[in-house]
C-alpha cells in the first residue's frame, strides 16, 4: 500500500516593486520552503511576483491574479492597506492563507504582520541625525511610497521628533516611491532649492543610497549627514566609507523566512497570531550613540 501523494505547497511573495531589499526577503521565503521541504517531504515553492513599478493598480492586478491562482498563501508587502482591503478580504473568504510583510494591515482585518516596530526604527535614525546636527540645522525627510503604511509611520515619526527640537527645521519632504535612482533626484533638487540643508532622514531601504549619491554629486559629502535605514550592501558600503553616518535596519532575510513559515503554520490551523516582530539592527555611528 503507497502512502497518499502530499499537494505541493505554493506560496506567493508580493513586494512593493523589484527591488534589491526584497530580493534578500526573497531569498529568506525560498530558504522557509526549503525547510518545509525537507521537514515534510512535501514540495514547496515561492513564486516571487514583483509589479513593475510602485503602484497601487500593477500591486492589485498582481494580487487579484493570485487570489486567482488559488495558492497555498499570499505575503505581500502593501503600497496602500486600504486601498487593497477588498482583494485581501476576498482571499480570506476563499480560505487563502495570508499575511503582509514589512508593513501594518488594514484598520481591523485580522492579518499577521511581519516586521519591525517601523516608528521605533525611524526615532532611532531621526535622533542620531539631531545628535549628528547638535540639535540646530535644516533638515529633510525622504518619504518613500507615502500610501505604504510602514513608510508613512517612519515619516510621521521622523516628524515628531524633529519636531520636538526647537533648533530643527523641516524643509523639505520629497518623495521616492522605493526607488533609488527617485531618490537621487530628488534628493539633488532639494539640496539645490534648499543649500543650507544640514542633514536627511529617510522611510525606505533605498533613499539613504539615493541621497549619499546625490550629496557625492553636489561635492557635499561630510557637510550634510546622512542617517539611513536598512542594509542593502552598496549602503553599508557608503557608511565604511563616512558618506553614510548609520544606518536603523530591518531584516529582509528573517521577514521572507518568517512570512512563508506563518502562511505554512496558518494552513495547518495554527492558532492567530498578530505580529511576528523580527528586530532592528542598528550599524555605524548609531550604534556608538548614547
Amino acid at each position: 500500500m503507497t502512502g497518499a501523494v502530499a499537494k505541493p505547497l505554493r506560496f506567493v511573495l508580493v513586494p512593493k516593486l523589484a527591488h534589491p531589499w526584497f530580493e534578500t526577503v526573497r531569498e529568506g521565503a525560498k530558504a522557509a520552503a526549503l525547510m518545509i521541504n525537507r521537514q515534510t517531504k512535501n514540495p514547496s515553492v515561492v513564486e516571487y511576483r514583483p509589479p513593475a513599478r510602485s503602484e497601487l493598480a500593477l500591486q492589485a492586478a498582481i494580487l487579484e491574479a493570485a487570489i486567482r491562482s488559488r495558492p497555498s498563501g499570499i505575503s505581500i508587502d502593501l503600497l496602500d492597506a486600504e486601498g487593497l482591503r477588498p482583494l485581501l478580504e476576498q482571499a480570506r473568504r476563499q480560505g487563502i492563507a495570508v499575511n503582509v510583510f514589512d508593513s501594518e494591515p488594514p484598520a481591523s482585518l485580522p492579518l499577521t504582520s511581519i516586521g519591525n516596530d517601523y516608528c521605533l526604527q525611524a526615532r532611532i535614525a531621526s535622533e542620531r541625525l539631531v545628535q549628528l546636527l547638535g540639535g540646530k540645522g535644516e533638515v529633510a525627510i525622504m518619504q518613500g511610497v507615502p500610501t505604504a503604511p510602514n513608510h508613512a509611520i517612519r515619516a510621521r515619526c521622523h516628524r515628531q521628533v524633529f519636531a520636538s527640537q526647537p533648533g530643527i527645521q523641516v524643509v523639505a519632504s520629497p518623495v521616492d516611491n522605493d526607488s533609488i535612482s527617485t531618490a537621487e533626484e530628488q534628493a539633488r533638487a532639494t539640496m539645490v532649492s534648499h543649500p543650507q540643508l544640514k542633514g536627511w532622514v529617510v522611510s525606505d531601504a533605498g533613499g539613504g543610497i539615493g541621497v549619499a549619491r546625490a550629496i557625492a554629486a553636489l561635492g557635499k559629502t561630510g557637510s550634510v549627514k546622512v542617517v539611513a535605514l536598512d542594509d542593502l550592501p552598496e549602503l553599508l558600503q557608503l557608511i565604511s566609507s563616512g558618506a553614510v553616518d548609520s544606518t536603523a535596519a530591518t531584516k529582509p532575510f528573517t521577514q521572507g523566512y518568517w512570512a512563508v513559515l506563518n502562511l505554512w503554520q496558518q494552513g495547518l490551523g495554527a492558532p492567530p497570531i498578530e505580529r511576528i516582530d523580527t528586530g532592528i539592527g542598528v550599524q555605524g555611528g548609531a550604534a556608538k550613540a548614547p
